[in-house]
């Protein structure tokens, strides 16, 4: 389903000139450095195609023969580009025999087209013995010799690269047509086709290798079946897998509007068709671009009005929309979740996710941050390092299937709530997504939700006495006014956790906090008091984390509403 997806987007942008997507036999790819000789081989210059984009150099990218498959680490060279190492034969990482074997397979492929003039310049250069002295009168070979960049060859006088000449691109036009491979029944369109035996790899997923990793492949006998080897395991046309992986490295490249890092998951969506939610999907839960912060921002205000008007995404449309997340597995790269859902279902679980969190914030704050933003709170020192591994993966997997964040958040966020006493915004719309979507989903009728704001109809004993904490710290600063530590600092565990130890002390000592106050300032406080312990019998021995969690909530909207209260 997976593959057969990924061609059918493939297809798509192939029938659209404009899309750029590469045609089969070809890829995009980054050079950063072109050599520039004329017809006799003789060096005229060495282009460097990087230019600055913020605070990187990010090279031109180019249609170039599609790659070869170097997995198992074996020497292959790439049909007239590839590294130094292959395309120059000069070492700059490998060991000094390796390398010559390299340029060795990168020379016989040229040989076998000496006749064509582009390839007959490109062999004379590389058989000049001083080629590296005379690139090292150029800047940027330094650059290119310390990475072991990738570089191709230019004509002097030609504006494309020797790949893009005429006789270059009707050469592997009909290599890429040649069918005298084994012939099976391809599993991705159910024809007849050539068999792929090796996959194209697939780069960009997040924590893989330089060189890529591979959705299907099998390399060791012991996932051979049926004495079969390789691609012939899961039999796909050559066409098909050309498709697929086209496909999804076009999602997964560097300046993809369709791909976003969730922690140590990659994720990568499109629709059916063209539409709004394919290149906006991604701007919901990522950082706002700084080049345009306030973008992330307008498309989603068009989310909501959306509703209203029928405009950007109507909650009629029902084209499909797939989204893949993707992780690292040594060399291979696994399937961290699949979701086939349809342009209006997304756009609704989207809105609903941003209702579940929304809460009363100070004006600074965004209406609607980042997941990151979010889950970086329970990061010990906050630190993105320190975000539970999995969990942002899983928090999007919950989002888009409408179904309760895991357990493991609410526990880390309570975690950090008590260890660093800062029941601060971002962590408190995290337990008030948990309970929302928690309570939708088990008990949809009859629960109540968790309101933007303070809720003084909100009975729950953990909310109650989050609030009466807030209230008894609120006296406790306006009879001591510039007070460097509060009850906070010292009690909130305790009175989140074991109310009926911490909160005896607390009422005892507010009475002294109380006596300092004006008769206004009393009256209101005293009052106060009176209508939150009006729903709360008696104080429990334990509280539990969902009641902990409502607690942190209480606490954070009295608070608020006592800021509020003070600006008005």
């Amino acid at each position: 389903m997976i593959l057969q997806a990924l061609k059918e987007y493939y297809d798509r942008k192939a029938a659209d000139p404009d899309s750029g997507i590469a045609p089969p036999g070809w890829e995009k790819k980054e050079l950063p450095f072109i050599i520039v000789i004329d017809d006799n081989g003789n060096l005229i210059n060495f282009e460097d195609t990087r230019e600055m984009a913020g605070k990187e150099k990010i090279a031109k990218a180019f249609l170039v023969p599609k790659a070869v498959n170097r997995s198992g680490f074996k020497i292959a060279a790439t049909f007239l580009w590839d590294t130094v190492e292959y395309a120059l034969g000069i070492t700059c990482k490998s060991k000094e025999e390796l390398v010559i074997k390299k340029h060795q397979a990168f020379l016989e492929k040229l040989k076998e087209h000496s006749d064509i003039q582009g390839i007959a310049a490109i062999l004379k250069f590389l058989h000049n013995p001083n080629r590296e002295k005379l690139l090292e009168n150029f800047e940027s070979w330094k650059d290119a010799k310390k990475d072991n960049s990738f570089l191709s060859f230019r004509i002097n006088g030609h504006s494309e690269p020797v790949f893009r000449e005429t006789d270059i691109i009707k050469l592997i036009n009909e290599n890429t047509a040649d069918s005298g491979d084994e012939k099976i029944r391809c599993l991705v369109t159910g024809n007849i086709a050539s068999l792929a035996r090796l996959h194209t790899d697939i780069k960009g997923v997040r924590d893989t290798n330089k060189s890529g990793g591979n959705i299907v492949s099998f390399n060791i006998d012991a996932a051979n079946s049926f004495g079969k080897k390789q691609g012939a395991n899961a039999p796909i046309g050559k066409e098909a897998e050309f498709a697929y992986t086209t496909a999804l490295n076009t999602l997964l490249a560097k300046n993809s509007d369709q791909k976003i890092d969730m922690g140590n998951c990659t994720v990568v969506f499109w629709s059916a068709k063209e539409n709004d939610l394919e290149t906006a999907f991604g701007s919901f839960f990522s950082e706002p671009d700084k080049d345009d912060p306030d973008r992330r921002t307008e498309l989603i205000k068009a989310l909501y009005k959306s509703v209203a008007n029928g405009s950007f995404i109507t909650d009629e449309d029902r084209t499909v929309f797939y989204i893949l997340g993707l992780g690292a597995n040594v060399s291979r790269i696994s399937i961290r979740f699949w979701q086939v859902t349809t342009v209006a279902q997304a756009a609704t679980r989207i809105r609903q996710y941003f209702d579940d969190i929304d809460i009363c914030h100070h004006e600074n704050y965004p209406d609607f941050p980042s997941i990151w933003r979010l889950l970086v709170s329970t990061a010990a020192f906050g630190e993105t390092k320190n975000i539970l591994p999995n969990l942002e993966g899983d928090m999007m997997r919950a989002i888009l299937e409408g179904l309760p964040f895991p357990m493991s958040l609410l526990q880390q966020v309570m975690l950090r709530v008590k260890r660093g006493r800062d029941i601060s915004t971002p962590r408190v719309q995290l337990i008030k997504g948990f309970l929302n979507r928690q309570w939708r989903v088990s008990n949809p009728n009859n629960e109540r939700s968790i309101t933007v704001s303070l809720d003084n109809e909100n009975t729950n004993i953990g909310y109650r006495l989050g609030r009466l904490f807030a209230a008894l710290e609120k006296i406790q600063q306006e009879a001591n006014p510039g007070i460097n530590a509060t009850i906070k600092d010292r009690f909130y565990a305790s009175a989140s956790s074991t109310p009926a130890v911490a909160f005896a002390p607390l009422i005892r000592l507010s009475k002294h906090h109380l006596a300092k106050l004006e008769k206004e300032g009393r009256i209101y406080f005293e009052k106060l008091i009176g209508d939150i312990l009006d729903e709360v019998p008696s104080f429990p021995a334990h509280l539990s984390l969902i009641d902990q969690g409502q607690f942190a909530i209480g606490y954070y909207h009295q608070n608020r509403d006592f800021f509020t209260k003070n600006n008005n």
